[in-house]
């Protein structure tokens, strides 16, 4: 099963930072409902940021690697999320070289911090190891929109 929580990658500098969003919709299946209504689960919103990271990881290296977690160092998550928000996703590359990177970010909604994310630890492995390098390629094409960094 794929799992895709960012829809779009707005802008990135190579071995850097990346830019991205995610429409949340009503219609996912992953919503806790609360007596205040439905809520995105707080850790679904760090998967955004990291699944941000990863695209980074694979811009940067030309989809030669990949991020796998290992370890994030704090986390901490500042407000709910709700149907219909458009989280926007920060990640900022703390080092990188060709085994780790650390990644530090934020995730905003309305420019208001709902998660913010220290020292997100990641090892890099071949991607063709994890998927079809050409379905990556598209998939990044959709994202970027064809590329605009």
């Amino acid at each position: 099963m794929r799992f895709h929580l960012i829809d779009r990658v707005d802008a990135y500098e190579p071995s850097k930072s990346v830019r991205g969003r995610k429409l949340t919709s009503r219609f996912e299946e992953y919503w806790d409902e609360t007596p205040d209504g439905p809520v995105m689960p707080p850790p679904l919103a760090l998967e955004a940021l990291c699944q941000a990271g990863t695209w980074l990881i694979m811009i940067s290296t030309e989809r030669r690697k990949r991020a796998a977690l290992l370890s994030v160092g704090a986390v901490d998550f500042l407000g709910p999320i709700v149907p219909g928000d458009v989280l926007e996703l920060e990640g900022l590359v703390d080092s990188m070289n060709d085994e780790v990177a650390v990644i530090s970010g934020r995730v905003t909604v309305e420019g208001r911090s709902v998660l913010e994310a220290r020292e997100i630890m990641c090892v890099l492995i071949d991607a063709d190891d994890l998927a079809d390098l050409g379905d990556t390629y598209r998939l990044q094409q959709m994202l970027t929109r064809a590329g605009g960094a």
